[in-house]
């Protein structure tokens, strides 16, 4: 019998995510904030580096929740409902990528033949179309053998069609694709040449953070908030986590090119994440200051995107030639050091967030896409 309860472990499980997702998007300066705080230069793992994933695995939480639906309401009610939103996270991405549209110094708009198209909102939206797509028509067992062949198929392409050493920037093979079908315009450069970590060959892996969050999620529903249901979480996540630290010996855990070994080993954190979550708030009843990561949860893409919009604007925004963003940094840096004043204005910026996200939770508005 599957349990509809809602859980508001999981509402603050992707609260968390975008919390700490616009901290680490956001610092006062790029390149001092503290080392948790920053990608992994390559090869490696960061609280940063787990983001991203999670967010993806909490789409796959919440997917669970709505498939019975899917399934009474018919084929066309689903391609409708999965196109409009595929199509508007998508649209919103590359939106955020070409903001704020008009450069003012040049009195012209910004090109769209240079604007970056692939990003966080557009991957999440191809992962949600695919898996979502899979799920509906497909059995369980198919979903994993897919899952198993995209793993494993995407490490194959990467050592027998990429260069000398099929790992680094240069030999990633998924680089002269995304040339080839995107275009070097359109890519991001901050790896010093175009190269984009939201390319079309490694958001197959990414996939698959989507599934496992379906299952967890299923898993939930099946099970209930109990023991056992922590128990199955905790150690699936135990053993995700160590054949992803085993496969980094052979294939390295990377988040820029999205390795296998990279989505197993944030999945199994997820997961121990979450059961630690059902644990303390569904069983235990400990609910106390949860309700600052349930903000961020019932609006977060809106609330991600305000996010992204703002900062743009306290960038944008000058007084006397110099962006209310750095003259906000500066008078940090006036009594504390760098790194420590990054991580107070992130913090200041994600509390602004905070106030338009509990503003709109006071008012019951909730957007979603």
């Amino acid at each position: 019998m599957i349990n509809k309860t809602r859980y508001l472990a999981l509402d603050v499980f992707r609260g968390a995510t975008v919390c700490l997702m616009i901290v680490v998007n956001t610092p006062g300066e790029w390149g001092v904030q503290y080392g948790p705080l920053q990608h992994a230069s390559w090869h490696g793992f960061t609280l940063t580096d787990l983001v991203f994933p999670s967010f993806l695995f909490a789409v796959g939480n919440a997917m669970a929740f709505v498939m019975d639906r899917f399934a009474e309401q018919g084929d066309a009610a689903f391609w409708r409902k999965v196109l409009k939103r595929t199509f508007l996270i998508f649209l919103i991405g590359f939106l955020l990528n070409w903001f704020p549209f008009y450069d003012f110094e040049s009195g012209s708009f910004y090109s769209l033949s240079t604007t970056r198209i692939p990003g966080v909102l557009q991957r999440i939206a191809i992962c949600y179309a695919l898996t979502v797509t899979l799920v509906h028509y497909a059995s369980r067992q198919i979903v994993v053998i897919v899952s198993v062949v995209l793993l494993l198929g995407y490490w194959a392409i990467l050592y027998f069609c990429g260069g000398d050493d099929p790992y680094s920037l240069m030999g990633f093979v998924g680089n002269p694709i995304d040339h080839a079908l995107i275009g070097a315009n359109h890519l991001y450069t901050g790896e010093g040449v175009p190269f984009d970590p939201e390319g079309m060959l490694s958001t197959l892996p990414a996939i698959v953070n989507v599934v496992l969050g379906y299952f967890t999620g299923s898993l939930l529903r099946s099970l209930g908030n109990n023991y056992e249901s922590i128990a199955k979480l905790m150690i699936a996540g135990v053993a995700l986590v160590v054949i992803g630290l085993w496969w980094d010996l052979f294939f390295p855990i990377n988040k820029k090119i999205w390795t296998s070994s990279f989505v197993l080993l944030t999945s199994g954190i997820d997961m121990m994440a979450l059961a630690a979550l059902v644990y303390v708030i569904e069983v235990k009843k400990m609910k106390g200051g949860t309700y600052f990561f349930e903000v961020f949860g019932r609006n977060p893409l809106i609330i991600y995107a305000f996010s992204g919009v703002l900062i743009t604007l306290f960038h944008l925004i000058k007084i006397k030639n110099v962006s209310i963003a750095a003259i906000a940094y500066q008078s940090m840096t006036s009594f504390l050091p760098p790194a420590h004043a990054s991580f107070l204005f992130a913090t200041g910026f994600m509390l602004i967030n905070w106030c338009m996200g509990y503003l709109m939770d006071k008012n019951k508005i909730y957007i979603k896409v």
